[in-house]
C-alpha cells in the first residue's frame, strides 16, 4: 500500500515545503496581473469591483497555497488598493474617511477568509488521511480474513505495517505458556538486535534501564509484563509507565528510538509482541503512531487466531487418539472373550479331574474376564452405545441382588445394611441390572481397600427427589486433591496394588449418569471413604403390581 505523504501545518504538501518560493512568486505575479488589468480600466471601476477582484486572488491563494500566503496577499492587496485605486492616487493618504471603512473591511475580510480556507483545507487533508487509514485498515482486515493460514495473515499485516511506516523490519511474536515467545511472522530483511549492559540509570519520564539478555529477553519481558518498551540508539531501554493496550505508548518518546515493542492484547490478555525496528532511528509522527496502535490490534487478533488454530488441532488430535483408543479397547476386549471362555472351560475340566492348580487358573480366568467386561462397558459408555431402561424398582431388591453378587468377594468383611424405615418401601426409577453393577463395583472397591475383618456400611434413604445408597469403609481414604480424579479410568495414585485396573469407580459413575444420577465421594469421619450413589426416586404407588425381578438375577 502507498503511504500518504505528510502534510505541512498550514495545509501545504511536501512538495511546497521543498520549493517554498514558487507559490509566493506565482501568487504575487497573479496579484500584479490583476492590478495591471484593473489600472487599465480604473476610470470605469468602482471600489466594490476592486475589492471583489482582490478578494478572488486572496481566496485563491489561501485555498491553494495556505494561510500564510493568503494573509500576506491580503496585506499587499490592501496597500495596492489604497495606492492605486483610492484617491488621491499613488499615495497612501485617504481623502474620504469612509474609504478607510472600505479598506479596513477588505483587509479583515481577506485575512479571515484566508484563515477559514486554510482551516477547511487542513480539515479536508486530515479527513483524507483518516480515510486513507480506514482504507488501509479495511484492506489489512480483508487480507487477514482471506488468508488461508493464520501465519499468512500475520505476515500480510507485518508487511503492511513495515511498508506503511517505512521501517526496516516488523516482527510478530506469539507468547508461549511457559513465559517465553516465538517469532511467527517477520517482514523486512535488516536484522536489528538489541543489546547493552544492565544499568540503574533513571531519568525523567519513563523508567530507563538496560537489558543484558539482548533482544529476545526484551521481547519476553514485554510479553510477560504487558507494557510497551523501546530501545534507544545507545542501547538503553525505556518502558511504558502503565500496563494496558490503549495506553501502551504512554510515557514513551519514540523519537530517536531504534526499536519499538508493543504488547499484543486481546480481551485484557497479552497474546504476543509486535516489534518494529530500523538500522537508523525511527521517525514516526502522531498519525503513524496512531496507525501503528490500530494495526497492532489486527496483529493481536491474528496471533489469537494462530493460538485457536493450534488448540483446535491439538483437540482434534486428542479426539482422534481417544476414538482410536476406544476402538482398540472394544476390539481387544471382544476378541479376548472367546479364548477366556475356552481357558475357563479347560480349567474347570482339569479341576474336576483332580488337578488342584486348575482352580487357580479358573480364578484368574474369572478375574481377567471381569476386567475384559469392564473394558467393554467402558468402551460402550464412552462411545455412546450404552443403553439403559429406567423402571420403577424397589431399592431393597437392588441391595439384595448386589449383596448376593459380591458374597464371595467380601467374605473377609461383614456388611452392615441400614435401610430407611420412615417409608414402607423405598422405591426409585432406575435400570435394575446396571444399578446392581454400580453397587457391586462400590462394594468391591470398599472390600479391596479396607483392612481384613473391618466392617462395610451400606445404607439407603430418600432425600427429596433422590434415592441415596451410601457404601462406607475404613480403608486408607483418598488423598486431598484426588477426589474427582479417582473417577477417571485407570487412575490409582498412591494406592496399593489390589489387582485391579482402576475402572470400577469410573464405570459406576458413568452408569449412574446415564440414568440421571451420579456417584460422589466424601471422606468418612474417623477414617475411610464413603461413596454415595444418587438415583431418581419414585413413589410406592408407582411400583404397581410388578413382580420383583431380583429372583432372576
Amino acid at each position: 500500500m502507498r503511504p500518504v505523504a505528510p502534510r505541512s501545518p498550514d495545509g501545504g504538501d511536501e512538495r511546497a515545503r521543498r520549493e517554498p518560493f514558487l507559490p509566493w512568486i506565482a501568487w504575487l505575479g497573479a496579484l500584479a496581473a490583476v492590478t495591471t488589468a484593473m489600472l487599465a480600466v480604473r476610470a470605469r471601476l468602482d471600489k466594490a469591483h476592486v475589492a471583489l477582484a482582490y478578494l478572488l486572488v486572496v481566496l485563491g491563494a489561501g485555498a491553494r497555497a495556505g494561510h500564510r500566503i493568503g494573509i500576506a496577499l491580503s496585506v499587499v492587496a490592501f496597500v495596492c488598493f489604497n495606492f492605486f485605486f483610492v484617491p488621491p492616487y499613488h499615495t497612501l493618504a485617504v481623502a474620504e474617511p469612509l474609504d478607510w471603512l472600505v479598506l479596513g473591511a477588505f483587509l479583515v475580510t481577506g485575512i479571515v477568509a484566508a484563515q477559514l480556507l486554510a482551516r477547511a483545507r487542513a480539515d479536508a487533508a486530515e479527513a483524507r488521511e483518516r480515510t486513507a487509514e480506514v482504507d488501509r485498515l479495511s484492506a489489512v482486515g480483508a487480507e487477514a480474513l482471506n488468508a488461508p493460514r493464520a501465519e499468512d495473515a500475520l505476515l500480510a499485516i507485518a508487511e503492511v505495517m513495515r511498508s506503511t511506516l517505512r521501517v526496516g523490519r516488523c516482527e510478530v511474536f506469539v507468547r508461549d505458556p511457559p513465559g517465553g515467545t516465538t517469532l511467527v511472522a517477520q517482514a523486512g530483511t535488516a536484522r536489528v538486535e538489541t543489546a547493552g549492559e544492565r544499568s540503574d540509570d533513571a531519568r525523567a519520564g519513563a523508567p530507563l534501564f538496560r537489558f543484558s539478555m539482548g533482544g529476545a529477553g526484551l521481547v519476553d519481558w514485554v510479553a510477560s509484563s504487558g507494557r510497551a518498551a523501546l530501545e534507544r540508539m545507545d542501547g538503553a531501554v525505556r518502558v511504558g509507565a502503565e500496563e494496558g493496550y490503549t495506553s501502551a505508548l504512554l510515557g514513551l518518546d519514540v523519537a530517536g528510538a531504534r526499536a519499538l515493542l508493543l504488547p499484543l492484547r486481546v480481551r485484557d490478555r497479552t497474546v504476543g509482541v509486535l516489534r518494529i525496528a530500523g538500522e537508523s532511528a525511527l521517525d514516526l509522527d502522531v498519525a503513524q503512531l496512531r496507525f501503528l496502535v490500530a494495526l497492532s490490534y489486527y496483529a493481536a487478533l491474528g496471533v489469537e487466531r494462530l493460538l485457536l488454530v493450534a488448540e483446535a488441532e491439538h483437540a482434534l488430535a486428542l479426539r482422534e487418539a481417544d476414538e482410536l483408543k476406544n476402538a482398540l479397547l472394544a476390539s481387544v476386549s471382544h476378541d479376548l472373550r472367546t479364548p477366556l471362555t475356552t481357558i475357563k472351560a479347560l480349567a474347570h475340566d482339569l479341576r474336576e479331574a483332580g488337578h488342584e492348580e486348575a482352580a487357580t487358573i479358573e480364578d484368574e480366568a474369572d478375574r481377567l474376564n471381569r476386567f475384559v467386561a469392564d473394558l467393554l462397558d467402558l468402551s460402550r459408555l464412552e462411545g455412546g452405545a450404552f443403553t439403559v431402561t429406567p423402571e420403577v424398582n424397589a431399592v431393597e431388591d437392588l441391595v439384595g441382588a448386589a449383596l448376593q453378587r459380591v458374597s464371595g468377594l467380601v467374605r473377609e468383611h461383614e456388611v452392615h445394611v441400614h435401610l430407611d424405615t420412615t417409608e414402607p418401601l423405598l422405591v426409585g426409577r432406575f435400570d435394575l441390572v446396571h444399578s446392581v453393577r454400580i453397587v457391586v463395583n462400590l462394594l468391591e472397591n470398599a472390600a479391596k481397600y479396607s483392612p481384613a475383618g473391618s466392617a462395610i456400611e451400606l445404607s439407603a434413604e430418600r432425600r427429596d427427589d433422590e434415592v441415596c445408597i451410601a457404601i462406607s469403609d475404613r480403608g486408607i481414604g483418598v488423598p486431598a486433591g484426588e477426589e474427582e480424579r479417582i473417577f477417571e479410568p485407570f487412575y490409582r495414585p498412591g494406592r496399593p496394588d489390589v489387582g485391579s485396573a482402576g475402572l470400577g469407580l469410573s464405570i459406576a459413575r458413568r452408569m449412574a449418569e446415564a440414568q440421571g444420577g451420579t456417584v460422589r465421594y466424601a471422606p468418612r469421619a474417623g477414617g475411610g471413604s464413603t461413596f454415595v450413589l444418587h438415583l431418581p426416586a419414585a413413589r410406592e404407588s408407582q411400583l404397581g403390581a410388578a413382580t420383583s425381578p431380583s429372583a432372576s438375577l
